[in-house]
């Protein structure tokens, strides 16, 4: 992001919360506040102190939560696709020329990520799909794919520890 032309320069208060909150007219609108004994950041906003959450404190969201459907291609002679749960949480998986792939384990998982992926047949169909160690579906069983051309499967997917996905398999979309 580019630096704006004009800007201002910020000014945090520091001290005790007992001591900003005591000294509120001393504080400028959307001034930046940390209470050194709380280890926690405030806004001025209306002449009050304003908590502002952090990433260890529960969040109320207020709009939806959104990311983009990754797609991943399966192209001539690949025999294995690897996810990076990094990139994204959704994401829409194409097999196309080859007969069998494998969605090997994914790199970088992080306890309770959660997703889905759709699995999506080429006007060919009849492509088949095998799973890497870590992923665990009900019953200890893979799921076996819808194979028409053009059939759309979905696996809806938690990240349980950096070893285990639990997963669920939805067939035959459209």
């Amino acid at each position: 992001m580019p630096t704006p032309l004009t800007r201002t320069a910020g000014r945090i208060a520091r001290g005790t919360y007992s001591n900003l909150n005591s000294s509120i007219a001393d504080l400028e609108e959307g001034e930046i506040c940390y209470a050194t004994d709380e280890d926690k950041l405030y806004v001025v906003e209306s002449a009050a102190l304003v908590e502002q959450p952090g990433l260890g404190t529960a969040q109320t969201f207020t709009a939806g939560q959104r990311g983009t459907v990754s797609a991943i291609s399966v192209a001539s002679g690949d025999t294995t696709k690897t996810l990076d749960f990094d990139t994204a949480n959704n994401f829409a998986l194409t097999l196309a020329n080859t007969a069998s792939c494998t969605l090997a384990n994914p790199s970088n998982l992080t306890a309770g990520q959660s997703g889905s992926i759709f699995v999506i047949q080429d006007a060919t169909g009849s492509r088949l799909l095998t799973y890497g160690t870590q992923w665990d579906f009900a019953g200890g069983t893979a799921p076996t794919l819808s194979t028409a051309a053009n059939a759309v499967d979905r696996i809806d997917y938690i990240v349980r520890s950096t070893t285990s996905i639990h997963a669920v398999f939805t067939a035959n979309y459209s």
